[in-house]
């Protein structure tokens, strides 16, 4: 059973913000602070990614450890370490969570055949502890992609493979 009334619970629903929580502001500026320039929740995109980089062609989305249901095993519906399903209304929660999964899955498969990459950021990986690393990881991610992308293949002929490939500081006299 419920400990508030209708309407005290419609009023904590609703302070519940969908953009600039404080995960999303926290990838945000450290975003920034490393050079990358975004957009916010790009209207014309499915599932209006929370960042946005089109030099990148890359969606990042900041999800909400319990809202999208990070690491809850739907078959066994058992809680994760990060996502604890209520024990009141259960049925709601377990089909919402369940929903919003279904949701995220197909607006990312929409999004890659759109030619679009996706990062999902979840709020636990933002802790003070996992910050840094998780940055850093974004960022890695990015200059991969980048690099990826704007890659030119190479083609050598037979005789190009024989000869040793010389590095800028090596004289061909070795």
């Amino acid at each position: 059973m419920d400990k508030l009334t209708a309407q005290q619970r419609h009023k904590c629903m609703a302070a519940i913000r969908s953009k600039d929580t404080k995960p999303e502001i926290i990838v945000r500026r450290g975003l920034w602070s490393m050079g990358f320039r975004y957009r916010l929740n790009h209207k014309r995109l499915p599932g209006h990614p929370d960042l946005v980089l089109r030099k990148y062609r890359t969606c990042i989305f900041v999800n909400g450890c319990f809202w999208h249901g990070h690491l809850v095993d739907m078959s066994t519906l058992e809680n994760s370490e990060c996502c604890k399903i209520p024990s009141t209304n259960r049925e709601f929660w377990v089909a919402k969570i369940r929903r919003n999964k279904e949701r995220d899955r197909e607006e990312k498969r929409k999004l890659a055949e759109m030619g679009w990459h996706c990062i999902t950021v979840w709020e636990c990986e933002l802790t003070p502890k996992r910050r840094k690393e998780t940055l850093e990881s974004i960022a890695f991610t990015l200059n991969h992609i980048w690099l990826q992308d704007h890659s030119i293949p190479i083609k050598q002929t037979t005789k190009e493979k024989e000869q040793p490939i010389l590095i800028a500081a090596e004289d061909e006299a070795q």
